[in-house]
């Protein structure tokens, strides 16, 4: 059998293990570029590009795809590179038409009335929300990753105080963005507002689930529904949850919303998620936001309930092949992945060792942890956090019920042993 040859940007361990169970004729993974290069505090995206082009110039044997499952810059390089090497991808314009916060919004508001009522913000120059914007709203950057830079505001002062922390940070992404901007025939209104706007929208509410599926070319395919639950009175999330909880009516709702944007985008020849708030009491449903990518943080979610982790639909489709999922076939019926978070900023003096972590793994049946901040650091210094946390460490554990997915991660929680100076 002859093998396909699979660079993947940023590949990382954990992603690995996942990946190896993908349903497809003899891959070979190969590294392009490391997490550390591409997600840097200074992001050179045409040296990124080059840096890349020449790895895989040099590689000795057929290049068959070319794939990566971050956000930003990696959602941009796939297309750009796939475009140098000739291989099959989603064009860069629709990718783009989904990253650009503002730009989304105006193409689903052509097909769908499920998105809350949003404006422009100019972080540079302007001192008052949108007109006919009221508070409580959310402010953020028109590209950004990991709700870097997103803040609710309430009022005028916190208007002002969420404009002057985008100021200082916005350029860190705002900046490859615009090189990326460069590379397309922009209408005239998306080109005069560049990578360095803010987008403010109203405040929405309710349960939070994410529509994950693809568009093969031929038809938009829905694979899964995953719930988005909270830390109690906060906007950081605690897990996601697979499969959903929410009522068929929303689910289905949330569906026919997810395939009349990406269609309307032109989106095609990858996998997408589509992040949704659902009130079923109101009646309500508004899309947050269009990601051009599946999510790797659902990959064992999968797995665990449908017997595939849905890395195979990137590779599949990268391949030309059917990218179809198993339904129902994993171990268990229901998984998570939990986000273990601090609230208050404190100095990491110890996190748990892989002894620590190879010990939990073993007492908790069907759970892998990822400890995701360094000792020795303060954690406001830690890069790609939301603007309200700090996230210390990724559970994931597959169970028969909610109540053993609930005392798994209790159990895992007990043996992790973090220590802090406050």
């Amino acid at each position: 059998m002859t093998s396909k040859n699979v660079f993947v940007l940023g590949l990382d361990e954990m992603n690995l293990a996942t990946l190896r169970d993908v349903d497809a004729p003899g891959l070979r993974f190969h590294p392009l570029l490391s997490i550390a290069e591409l997600q840097a505090d200074e992001i050179d995206l045409p040296g990124l590009l080059d840096k890349a082009t020449v790895q895989l110039e040099a590689f000795d044997g057929p290049i068959d795809a070319i794939v990566g499952y971050w956000d930003f810059p990696i959602s941009s390089m796939v297309p750009m590179l796939c475009a140098r090497f000739g291989l099959r991808s989603a064009d860069l314009d629709a990718v783009v038409k989904c990253e650009h916060k503002y730009w989304s919004r105006l193409e689903q508001a052509k097909v769908i009335d499920d998105y809350p009522a949003f404006g422009l913000v100019d972080p540079f120059h302007d001192t008052a929300p949108p007109e006919g914007l009221d508070y409580p709203m959310w402010i953020k950057p028109v590209k950004s990753f990991s709700s870097e830079l997103a803040f609710k505001v309430c009022d005028d002062a916190e208007f002002a105080n969420a404009l002057a922390e985008i100021r200082d940070g916005i350029h860190r992404i705002g900046d490859p963005f615009e090189y990326v901007l460069s590379q397309l025939d922009l209408p005239d209104d998306i080109a005069a507002i560049g990578g360095n706007a803010c987008l403010a929208e109203a405040e929405i509410s309710g349960a939070q689930l994410t529509v994950e599926g693809y568009n093969d070319g031929t038809d938009i395919h829905i694979y899964g529904i995953v719930d988005s639950v909270p830390y109690a009175g906060s906007s950081s999330f605690l897990r996601y949850e697979y499969p959903s909880t929410l009522s068929e009516d929303m689910i289905d709702r949330a569906i026919d919303a997810s395939r009349k944007v990406i269609r309307q985008i032109g989106l095609e020849s990858v996998a997408f998620n589509i992040e949704f708030f659902a009130d079923p009491v109101h009646e309500r449903l508004a899309l947050l936001e269009v990601n051009p990518r599946h999510s790797q943080s659902h990959a064992r979610l999968f797995e665990l309930v449908d017997g595939t982790p849905n890395h195979q639909c990137m590779i599949r489709l990268a391949l030309g092949l059917d990218p179809a999922l198993p339904d129902g076939q994993g171990p268990y019926e229901h998984a998570a992945k939990w986000y273990l978070r601090r609230f208050e900023d404190a100095y990491v003096r110890r996190v748990p060792s892989a002894e620590d972590i190879e010990r939990v793994q073993g007492h908790v049946s069907d759970a892998w942890v990822e400890i995701v901040i360094d000792d020795g650091v303060w954690l406001s210094d830690a890069a790609a956090q939301d603007s309200y946390s700090y996230e210390l460490a990724h559970i994931f554990i597959g169970a028969h019920s909610q109540q053993e997915l609930d005392e798994k991660y209790e159990q895992c929680v007990a043996g992790l042993p973090f220590e802090f100076d406050e």
